[in-house]
């Protein structure tokens, strides 16, 4: 047996907490609450309110030439009729719409047809002919319409209209042959035994279409599906961990464990999509409940979702590079809302798209409201995505010692709007993220290490064979510091220049730390004054010569003109001119 403390363990099958079984009740009322919502109170309440009566066959037409004057006895006027009779439970008078056998029971027979045409043949009635003789172009002869097939184990059988004249008039009537087949088709209703054995009230119609007993069964069968979802859902999961233990990643497991509950979900949805059949639901409560499903499979999509946003910030927190950066930690979780925000309003809209409501005006309301609090708030979402930028470039961390443009200073704090840089003055600059994120940012702190660049200037007195042994020494005592980077040295003699012999040294030194790089800069320097000096030469100062024309265009002397010399930078005096020899130009 796996030890328990290893993070890869099974964990063991534990009870649901009453905090599951609320989200798992929440997730099933809103689901089938936002597809209610459609239902008026009437609806519910009521049942639908009588028709009006048909006009006359000879009544004028109205004011809209394209619609058609529904003639009494026509099939759609009969079949309308024929119709709301069942629904009232009046089937002994909607037995007058039969051709009721010799010794048959007409309303039982009305019953049954209606529960037969409401389960395989839902009737439109505004689709029938409004004709008195029916539609003459359907190939069936004069007094005849066909409304549908039934199908059966022999085939589909035809549901027929006939013209009739009764003593109540003429009027449009189930034919003999179809009555014939009503308890033949009724026999192989999956609900048959349920409407036998029910009490006429639950049998009549409520809102969606459903029958009243199927409204009671629906919680019935959503709480068995729910707890056979809950064990197919443990199975599923177990085989998973199974196979995510194998792997050294631990957020595979904190997404298994946090998809129990979208797991059960969509288990238990598809247990009732399964045991919906024996319902035996009519056409319109069908579509309905098929709405209700897919619905709730975008429910359970994104509320996987959800549980996935939770995971990737939980690890993103738990990561190193998050812990050791304050802005990356308070930038995560604000990341996490506004990502689980979005998901919960697409994932709203795709329900009540799903569920048949119009979601363009909601869609169009949020993208004006959408573009009014971005010209709105446009500087402040622009200064988080500068944050966010900055937390996934990382140029730089609390601590650091940065350049940005030509501000040199220690970064003090990065924030969601703005970074606080404190200056070499010990003033503080607040930098706006937004613009931190254009500007180039050049980071001391990052160098794994320190460049030593100076100019030795060697008075021109000194010799080839003394310039060569500073050289060489100066080599040698920095390949012996124990922090130089040995690949790369620079000490050359690089040219004469107007005062001093100049030897270029360039050396890196394998420090972060810039005091101690300080140190070690001071230490090299004071080597090189050292070395300069063993050598028998001295650093060049720097001095100006002037040399004066005697009268006459006498050549001076060179003692003369050392003579006129000043040192360390001093000018020699201008003399004065005189009267026999004008000044030089």
């Amino acid at each position: 047996m796996p030890s328990t403390d290893h993070p890869k363990a099974p964990r063991r099958l534990r009870l649901w907490p009453p905090a599951m079984w609320l989200r798992a009740a929440f997730a099933f009322a809103l689901v089938f609450g936002c597809a209610l919502l459609g239902a008026s109170a009437g609806e519910l309440s009521a049942p639908p309110p009588p028709p009006s009566p048909p006009p006359a066959a000879n009544a004028e037409v109205g004011p809209d030439p394209e619609v058609t004057p529904v003639a009494p006895d026509s099939p759609r006027a009969s079949m309308r009729s024929f119709v709301e009779l069942c629904r009232g439970g009046d089937y002994a008078e909607a037995a007058r719409y039969l051709d009721v056998p010799p010794r048959a029971n007409g309303a039982v027979l009305a019953q049954r047809l209606k529960a037969v045409l409401d389960r395989h043949l839902w009737l439109e009635v505004e689709t029938l002919s409004p004709q008195p003789q029916g539609d003459t172009q359907d190939n069936l002869g004069a007094g005849v319409e066909q409304l549908g097939k039934i199908p059966t184990r022999t085939g589909p059988q035809p549901v027929r209209l006939v013209r009739r004249t009764t003593p109540d008039g003429v009027r449009w009537i189930f034919s003999r042959a179809t009555v014939e087949r009503v308890d033949e088709w009724y026999a192989r209703l999956e609900d048959r035994w349920l409407r036998d054995h029910l009490p006429p009230a639950l049998l009549r119609p409520g809102p969606r279409e459903l029958l009243w007993w199927q409204w009671l069964a629906l919680p019935v069968l959503a709480l068995a599906g729910w707890l056979v979802g809950a064990v197919l859902s443990y199975l599923i999961r177990a085989a998973l961990r199974r196979v995510i233990a194998r792997t050294e990643s631990t957020l595979d497991d904190v997404l298994l464990g946090g998809a129990r509950g979208p797991f059960t979900f969509a288990a238990a949805l598809l247990v009732i999509t399964a045991a919906l059949p024996w319902l035996g639901l009519y056409l319109p409560a069908e579509e309905f409940l098929d709405k209700v499903l897919r619905a709730g499979v975008f429910v359970a999509v994104f509320w996987f979702a959800l549980r996935t946003i939770d995971a990737v910030g939980g690890r993103l927190l738990a990561a190193p590079a998050t812990r050791d950066n304050p802005a990356a930690r308070s930038l995560v979780p604000l990341m996490g809302r506004i990502a689980k925000v979005a998901i919960v309003i697409i994932g709203v809209i795709a329900v009540l798209s799903e569920l048949g409501y119009p979601v363009a005006s909601l869609i169009a309301g949020l993208g004006i409201g959408g573009v009014a609090l971005a010209l709105a708030a446009q500087k402040t979402v622009e200064n988080l995505f500068g944050s966010v930028a900055i937390g996934i470039d990382r140029p730089f961390q609390v601590g650091d010692f940065v350049k940005v443009d030509a501000l040199l200073g220690t970064v003090e704090s990065i924030g969601l709007r703005s970074t606080r840089i404190r200056t070499l003055d010990r003033t503080i600059v607040t930098i706006p993220n937004g613009k931190l994120a254009d500007l180039q940012i050049e980071s001391f702190t990052a160098r794994d290490r320190i460049r030593l660049a100076c100019v030795l200037g060697i008075e021109h007195d000194t010799s080839p064979d003394q310039l060569r042994a500073i050289v060489e020494e100066c080599e040698r005592a920095l390949r012996e510091h124990p922090k130089i980077w040995p690949d790369d040295i620079v000490v050359r003699f690089i040219g004469v220049g107007p005062s001093s012999l100049d030897v270029e040294v360039t050396a890196w030194f394998q420090t972060s730390d810039f005091a101690e790089f300080r140190d070690i800069r001071q230490s090299m320097l004071i080597t090189f004054l050292q070395i300069i000096d063993m050598a028998g030469s001295r650093l060049a100062y720097p001095t100006q010569t002037l040399h004066v024309a005697p009268r006459g265009g006498e050549r001076p002397q060179p003692e003369a003109a050392a003579a006129g010399g000043f040192a360390n930078g001093q000018r020699a005096p201008r003399r004065a001119p005189s009267a026999e020899a004008p000044p030089s130009r």
